[in-house]
């Protein structure tokens, strides 16, 4: 599988699935906000690995392949389901990458040029990311083969 940018999803996002998703992802942001207040901002920080907008993308692609197999006249809840199992895959792993950024900074934050500290925590993210990702295309199962080849909004 091969990663791309599809500008023409775009265009089947409806306004307020987007308002939905800053809502999601600003209730993350203020419940990471009130665990650093109470426990800390090393607790906190954890947290922020979390990915914010990832509740309502996994509901929007579930409806979305849904309803793309609905007018097909299929039953899609079996694809919607696999659709959003990869989303939640690669969530994962950004997430990971994100707690390895954040072990980056904290480590070194405390002495040193703050921009090689935030670039070498970068490098940490994206090796950590493309890592997981080619972990993942050993260890694939059949059937999210099945979906990558054909691409988990069809």
């Amino acid at each position: 599988m091969s990663v791309r940018l599809d500008l023409s999803a775009l265009r089947q996002i409806k306004w307020y699935e987007i308002v939905l998703r800053f809502l999601f992802g600003g209730l993350a942001t203020v419940a990471t906000g009130l665990i650093a207040k109470s426990f800390g901002p090393v607790v906190g920080g954890l947290f922020l690995a979390f990915p914010a907008i990832f509740p309502a993308t996994a509901t929007l692609v579930e409806k979305h392949v849904k309803e793309k197999k609905r007018v097909a006249g299929i039953d899609g809840v079996d694809r919607a389901r696999c659709a959003v199992a990869l989303e939640a895959r690669g969530a994962t792993m950004g997430s990971i990458g994100l707690i390895c950024f954040a072990i980056v900074v904290w480590r070194f934050l405390s002495g040193g040029a703050e921009w090689l500290i935030l670039l070498s925590a970068l490098l940490a993210w994206t090796a950590t990311a493309i890592l997981l990702w080619q972990l993942c295309r050993l260890s694939a199962h059949p059937r999210t083969e099945e979906i990558k080849r054909t691409g988990p909004h069809s």
